[in-house]
């Protein structure tokens, strides 16, 4: 098993920025590459961004490229989703994933993906 903890949401103005955290515990989690979603209200989960279960690679939806930035801490495996440039419509309830499989870039559809933290809340005002 994999346990995944999302923190670091909140409020912030159109513009602002936030630092998403997801820390991880269980099995060896070198193996699965780790990814961001999100799921605003009425909408379905969508991919946001993942990095490489080894590697490091990254890879992003194209309505946040350039904003968002994935990253993992190698000490922990800790992985980060550093959020720029702000936008309303990234209002959004936040979950981190794993996923095992040497697939890359890793499947888009939030079903396919093996583990999930609770979520954390990013609301962005106008």
């Amino acid at each position: 098993q994999v346990q995944l903890a999302e923190s670091g949401g909140g409020l912030v103005q159109a513009g602002g920025a936030l630092k998403l955290s997801c820390a991880v515990s269980g099995r060896t989690v070198s193996y699965y590459h780790r990814g961001w979603f999100r799921q605003a209200p009425g909408k379905q989960r969508e991919f946001v961004a993942a990095i490489g279960r080894n590697t490091g690679r990254t890879y992003y939806a194209d309505s946040v490229k350039g904003r968002f930035t994935i990253s993992r801490a190698n000490t922990n495996n800790t992985v980060y989703l550093q959020m720029n440039s702000l936008k309303p419509e990234d209002t959004a309830v936040y979950y981190c994933g794993a996923h095992v499989s040497y697939q890359w870039p890793p499947p888009l559809s939030y079903v396919l993906w093996d583990y999930w933290g609770q979520g954390t809340q990013v609301t962005v005002s106008s």
